[in-house]
């Protein structure tokens, strides 16, 4: 119970950061490139990285403090990192052509399921108003 207390801890405030870490990086970057996204993304996944790395090297970390700074904070902050994380993990095992096969499925099917979604929702929208 308490890993499920952390986990949710975590993503609660890996959520609010993220919001509004983003909402400040947009507001001053402006809205022609989507900066805050990209600022979470590798923020995220630098956090990541250095969580894992050091906490699975060294004892020092319980599994309660693993679980609310990665699955909870970093889950909440961006799960980008999380592909990143994994995909580091491959290469440095040398597993590149799963590497390479992950970051390209990810990637095609993440944005094949965003016009997937996006169908979804015009169809929902065009039924609405043929009520």
């Amino acid at each position: 119970m308490k890993t499920f207390w952390a986990i949710a801890l975590g993503a609660a405030v890996g959520g609010v950061t993220r919001y509004y870490l983003s909402a400040a990086v947009q507001h001053r970057m402006g809205s022609t490139f989507p900066w805050g996204t990209l600022v979470i993304n590798v923020t995220g996944s630098i956090v990541l990285g250095f969580i894992m790395h050091y906490a699975l090297s060294t004892p020092s970390v319980s599994v309660e403090l693993r679980a609310l700074l990665t699955t909870g904070f970093c889950g909440g902050y961006t799960t980008f990192s999380t592909f990143s994380y994994e995909t580091a993990a491959l290469i440095e095992d040398g597993q590149l052509g799963r590497a390479g096969t992950y970051v390209v499925a990810s990637v095609l099917l993440a944005l094949a399921g965003t016009f997937g979604g996006f169908a979804l929702a015009r169809e929902m929208i065009a039924l609405r108003e043929r009520v």
